[in-house]
C-alpha cells in the first residue's frame, strides 16, 4: 500500500492521528519531522480539509468505533512497536465536572477508550494526548489518573504538562494540556521551553505547577512575542460579511518573520471570508478602539444581559484586537459576544484566514465546507506551531531510546 511505501522509503518519523479534524495537529508534527501515515475523523466536511492537506495520509472516515484496531495494523503493515508516534485529542464531552468519576468505563467517556484501545493494540513509542486545561479537574482529577494507569499498565512512561500558544511563537492566549507518553519505563519525559516572551493569565486548576513560564535565565534567546499585526498585517482589506476564496496579498512581501514562514509556498491568500455582523453590532463596533470591549460601548446599545454585567466581568466580550497584543483564544466562532474577535482596523470580525494565521496555519492549508464550517475547524485545531514544538521535543526523545 501506499502509506508501506512512505513508511520504507523516507526518514520521517511515522505518526497516527486520531480526532484528526481539519488536520492541525498533522500540519504541525509534519514540520517536526513525522510522516502521518493513517488518521481518523468522523465529520466529513473536517476530513475533506484534511485530504486535501495531507493527499499522503491514509484517511479513515467515520466513527472511532467502528474501527477494528487489529485492521489498522493490517492496513498498514507494522507490527507492534512500530509505530513513533500515536497523536490525537479525544473529546471529554462525557466527563462530568459534579460527580466523582472512577473509571474510564463510563460509556459517556468512549472516546478516550477507543484512544486506548488502538494505544493497546499499535503500542507506538511515543504517545500525545492533548485536551483542553479543564481535563486537570474534570472527574476531580481522576480522568488524568485512569489514563495515567491505563498507559503506564502498557509500560510507558508518561507525564502531562499545560502548555501555552504564545510561547511557541502563536499570537494567541490559549492554553492547552498536553500529555506526553514514552514506551519504556524510567524515561525523563521533556516538554519544549518556551521560545517567545509572551504572557497570558492561566486562573485555571493546575495554572501554578503544571504551566511552563519564560523565565529570566531564558533570556538570551527568549523572542519577543507575536502579536495579531505580525500575524495578519500583509492581508487585504475585505468588507464584513464578504467572501474571497482566492485574493492577493496586501504586500508583495512579508511584514514580519511570522508572514514569512507561513507565506512559504503560497502566491494568494485563501478563505479570507468573514460572517457579516448585523446592524447592532456594526454601531457599537463605532464605540470599541483597540484594546477595548463591551465596557466602551454606551449602555443603551449593550446586550441585555451585558447590562446587568459587573465592569469586571466578561473581560474579552465585544472586544477590537490591539495590533501590539495576542488574540483571545480563537473559538469554533468568531462571534464577538464571546471574546476579542473584531478586527484592530476594519469594522468586521476577523476572517477565517486571520483566524488560521492566528492559530498559526500556513497560508497553503486551504478550508472546505461552508464559512462556519471552517471557522469550526480552524476553532478546534491545535495550533501547528505549538505541535511543531512539541513534536520535535518528542523525535528528541525519540532518538534517546
Amino acid at each position: 500500500m501506499e502509506c508501506c511505501i512512505v513508511m520504507s522509503s523516507v526518514l520521517k518519523k511515522t505518526l497516527v492521528d486520531l480526532f484528526a479534524g481539519a488536520g492541525g495537529l498533522s500540519c504541525g508534527l509534519r514540520m517536526a519531522g513525522f510522516q502521518a501515515i493513517l488518521a481518523n475523523e468522523l465529520v466529513p466536511v473536517y476530513a475533506k480539509t484534511y485530504r486535501h492537506n495531507h493527499p499522503d495520509t491514509d484517511l479513515i472516515v467515520g466513527d472511532i468505533r467502528q474501527v477494528c484496531e487489529t485492521n489498522i495494523r493490517e492496513r498498514l503493515g507494522v507490527k507492534k512497536g512500530e509505530v513513533d508516534l500515536l497523536a490525537g485529542g479525544p473529546p471529554c464531552q462525557g466527563f462530568s465536572i459534579n460527580a466523582p468519576i472512577r473509571s474510564l468505563d463510563d460509556d459517556r467517556n468512549y472516546l478516550f477508550k477507543e484512544y486506548i484501545r488502538i494505544a493497546k493494540e499499535l503500542l507506538p513509542k511515543a504517545i500525545l494526548i492533548e485536551n483542553v486545561p479543564g481535563i486537570i479537574s474534570l472527574g476531580k482529577g481522576t480522568v488524568i489518573e485512569q489514563i495515567y494507569s491505563e498507559l503506564e499498565g502498557l509500560g510507558y512512561s508518561i507525564q502531562h504538562r499545560i502548555l501555552f500558544a504564545g510561547h511557541y511563537g502563536v499570537p494567541q492566549m490559549r492554553f492547552r494540556t498536553i500529555l506526553l507518553a514514552i514506551k519504556g519505563k524510567g524515561h525523563r519525559i521533556q516538554f519544549p521551553e518556551p521560545a517567545y516572551d509572551a504572557t497570558a493569565v492561566a486562573n485555571f486548576t493546575g495554572a501554578k505547577e503544571l504551566c511552563l513560564h519564560a523565565l529570566p535565565l531564558f533570556g538570551e534567546n527568549i523572542k519577543p512575542q507575536t502579536t495579531v499585526w505580525d500575524a495578519i498585517s500583509d492581508l487585504p482589506r475585505i468588507e464584513s460579511g464578504s467572501k474571497h476564496e482566492k485574493i492577493k496579498y496586501a504586500t508583495a512581501k512579508p511584514q514580519s518573520e511570522y508572514q514569512n514562514t507561513l507565506r512559504n509556498g503560497s502566491d494568494y491568500v485563501y478563505n479570507h471570508s468573514c460572517n457579516n455582523l448585523g446592524k447592532i453590532n456594526v454601531e457599537r463596533l463605532k464605540h470599541i478602539p483597540q484594546g477595548g470591549s463591551w465596557r466602551d460601548i454606551p449602555f443603551d446599545l449593550l446586550p441585555a444581559g451585558l447590562k446587568r454585567a459587573r465592569r469586571s466581568d466578561h473581560t474579552k466580550r465585544y472586544g477590537r484586537l490591539h495590533p501590539n497584543g495576542l488574540c483571545s483564544t480563537v473559538l469554533t466562532k468568531c462571534d464577538p459576544h464571546w471574546g476579542s474577535f473584531f478586527h484592530p482596523t476594519q469594522d468586521r470580525v476577523i476572517s477565517v484566514r486571520e483566524a488560521a494565521r492566528i492559530q498559526s496555519f500556513p497560508d497553503h492549508y486551504h478550508f472546505t465546507g461552508t464559512i462556519t464550517q471552517q471557522y469550526e475547524q480552524v476553532g478546534n485545531a491545535v495550533p501547528p506551531l505549538m505541535a511543531q514544538a512539541i513534536g520535535t521535543t518528542i523525535i528528541g526523545m525519540l532518538e534517546q531510546l
